[in-house]
């Protein structure tokens, strides 16, 4: 018989051990179900938009700073607002923060739609909308990732963060693909309202979703909440050692920024050169998505994190020695790969060692991890290159990244050792902290 628990979460017993992506989550979840069918409408129009407004800016423009500017319009809200969206979506029914927030993307998207319509459409507008929208995104991603493991049981999140990448990399590659002919035969503003459309077809999924309140007493948002979240990490060994991996992944072996240099240099090729580098890491990570059904069967969840990244380093050190383009593009696929499967383990390492009440904030914490990882990784690899040479900074980084892994791995024994053992551990703990907490909150309360 199927055991049902106080969440509405079915148990099955074990996960078997497989190669094509596990469907389970979705078979068992029916919120869950709903949760990733919104969350896959909306990343297809979300997508759009991003190949819109660059290229917008730059036909308006005519210049590549202005689009650079439009980017960094939307980082600094970005990461400003996922801190405080963190304890936002820590503070209220997770479901209402997303309706709410996808209510307000559709409003500000239709806004660049109606830009779009007019012939010369003010810049400070579009950027304006744009850095709008980052920070409601901010807001929007730290409560869908805290909801995941409230809506599955525990021996099948992997399997949901697996799906959740799936979409990701299926949303990267197929949005800027649809958004080119879109472009191309309706224009821009029939682009940016198809996005709205997607919102409200996203909306009108996440409403059948139950609603899901905080389970505990609530520190009231802001920056006393964002602290007390931040506090929390100091004993978090493990979660401090996976934000510390992915950064490690980032700084030193991102290779985004030097794709024109050795794609037209070192390779020889052309326009249609960078743009195959650009696809590989992510054409790899939907592969390893879709054959991710494995992860489930997997006991040591944090010395699956420590490989992934040290393969993820010497497949892109690999990169940096490479001069034969279909070599090139297997190892930036295969590191690909690697980069999903630590995905998916550090997602499950901080969901199942952090309690409920600090899900979305230090969900928020990772959302900023993983975005300003990359930035400083280009930078890193670009002042690198300009110093000595693309190849050199990419070997010398993708090595530096694997033993830097190895070193972590070997120092950080929390995260090497880390089981969902630990996590059981790690939920008594807390359950007993948040106790305490509660009946100091309800007694000061009492008091006032």
């Amino acid at each position: 018989m199927t055991a049902t628990d106080n969440q509405g979460r079915t148990g099955r017993g074990p996960v078997r051990r497989r190669l094509v992506i596990d469907l389970t989550p979705l078979r068992e979840s029916p919120d869950y179900r709903r949760l990733w069918t919104g969350h896959a409408i909306a990343i297809l129009g979300t997508q759009m938009t991003r190949v819109a407004v660059p290229y917008q800016v730059y036909v308006l423009t005519d210049s590549t700073l202005m689009v650079g500017l439009a980017s960094l319009a939307q980082l600094i809200p970005l990461m400003v607002c996922s801190l405080f969206g963190g304890s936002v979506a820590d503070a209220v029914d997770r479901r209402k923060l997303l309706l709410v927030t996808e209510g307000l993307l559709a409003v500000v998207v239709g806004g660049l739609a109606l830009l779009a319509l007019l012939d010369s459409p003010p810049i400070w507008g579009i950027f304006l909308l744009v850095a709008i929208t980052a920070g409601l995104s901010a807001l929007d991603g730290p409560a869908r990732s805290a909801s995941v493991a409230g809506l599955v049981r525990r021996e099948i999140l992997p399997s949901a963060f697996a799906l959740n990448q799936t979409l990701t990399q299926v949303g990267a590659i197929v949005g800027p693909a649809v958004a080119g002919v879109i472009i191309a035969a309706l224009g821009l503003s029939m682009t940016y309202g198809l996005n709205v459309l997607t919102f409200v077809l996203s909306i009108m999924v996440l409403s059948r979703m139950r609603p899901m309140p905080p389970s505990h007493i609530v520190t009231r948002p802001g920056l006393t909440s964002v602290i007390e979240g931040l506090t929390y990490l100091k004993g978090k060994r493990a979660v401090m050692g996976c934000f510390l991996a992915d950064l490690n992944a980032m700084f030193f072996g991102m290779p985004r920024a030097l794709f024109p240099a050795i794609a037209l240099d070192q390779l020889g090729g052309d326009a249609m050169t960078v743009g195959l580098l650009h696809a590989a890491p992510g054409a790899g990570a939907l592969i390893g998505a879709l054959t991710s059904g494995w992860v489930g069967s997997v006991t040591r969840q944090g010395r699956a994190v420590i490989i992934s990244i040290t393969v993820w380093g010497l497949a892109i050190a690999g990169f940096g020695l490479s001069q034969w383009l279909p070599l090139t593009l297997l190892l930036l696929m295969v590191a690909g790969v690697a980069d999903v499967v630590s995905a998916v383990f550090r997602q499950t390492v901080l969901q199942l060692s952090v309690p409920d009440h600090l899900r979305g904030r230090l969900s928020a914490v990772h959302i900023g991890v993983v975005t300003g990882g990359p930035l400083l990784g280009d930078a890193r690899a670009g002042a690198t290159a300009s110093i000595t040479s693309p190849a050199f900074a990419m070997v010398s980084g993708g090595l530096a990244s694997a033993i830097i892994m190895v070193l972590l791995g070997w120092r950080l024994t929390a995260l090497r050792r880390w089981t969902l053992a630990d996590a059981e551990s790690d939920s008594d703990a807390d359950r007993d902290r948040d106790r305490d907490r509660d009946r100091e909150s309800q007694r000061r309360e009492d008091r006032t």
